[in-house]
């Protein structure tokens, strides 16, 4: 059986850590280096850092953050946010990335994932949905969540993993900064659909939440922002939890 993933997610604007609520109304969290080094040595899985609003303010990635955040860490590195084709693949992986997370691009250009399985292999792309419910559907959101697609997200992630995408980081609009809880029923639908990792993100309040995301949402691994960012747990007392309750984690 495989283990499940604790990761936690740095979201960068202007420089510092941020933290929202349905992708809006951002607080300061810190500074993306001085978490980075903590979470690796409190025994961080992998760390996902995006440039959230580099997208949306047609600017690149913040390379020189991302050089001194990797300096510091012995774990894997997920960098996104204003990734819009190969070039800007190669710099995030130059900078010390070992995967690069797409979602607009990808959108607007499916055959880009085709293209960059080819060239850095699928382990290294990981294809970022913003997912927000209308009804009974999901549909995919691009520029930080601002533009509704219309592609349903479920289509969107099997198309995905299909191109080339090694991993599917599922971001819940709805459901982000509430600590209300993941979107379970969303996070089930894609893990039952795709044969790659899952990454259920947006709602996590009490360790509870992380468990559910493994046990009912079938994720791979769970994001983690505010719950760490606020000192309110530390991965130590989330693997001790989880191991707890019989779930797999290193």
């Amino acid at each position: 059986m495989l283990t499940k993933r604790i990761i936690p997610c740095l979201d960068i604007e202007d420089g510092k850590v941020v933290k929202g609520k349905q992708f809006k109304r951002l607080r300061d969290a810190g500074d993306p280096v001085e978490l980075a080094r903590r979470y690796n040595n409190e025994g961080a899985d992998e760390i996902v850092f995006l440039d959230i609003a580099a997208t949306y303010k047609s600017r690149k990635t913040v390379l020189e953050i991302v050089e001194k955040v990797s300096d510091v860490l012995f774990i894997p590195l997920t960098v996104g946010g204003g990734i819009r084709n190969i070039a800007d693949m190669r710099s995030a992986l130059n900078a010390g990335a070992d995967k690069v997370a797409v979602c607009s691009a990808a959108i607007d250009k499916p055959e880009l994932l085709q293209e960059a399985a080819d060239i850095f292999g699928s382990q290294c792309i990981v294809v970022s949905i913003d997912a927000k419910r209308n009804n009974d559907r999901w549909y995919a959101y691009r520029n930080g969540g601002r533009e509704n697609t219309g592609v349903d997200a479920l289509d969107w992630s099997v198309s995905a993993a299909a191109l080339g995408a090694g991993e599917i980081l599922l971001n819940s609009i709805d459901m982000d900064g509430t600590k209300s809880g993941y979107d379970l029923e969303l996070t089930l639908k894609v893990s039952r659909s795709v044969r790659i990792p899952v990454i259920a993100s947006g709602g996590a309040g009490c360790m509870e939440h992380i468990l559910e995301a493994f046990e009912t949402g079938e994720a791979d691994a769970a994001l983690v922002a505010s719950l760490l960012h606020f000192k309110k747990f530390t991965i130590k007392e989330i693997k001790d939890f989880l191991k707890m309750k019989g779930v797999n984690v290193r």
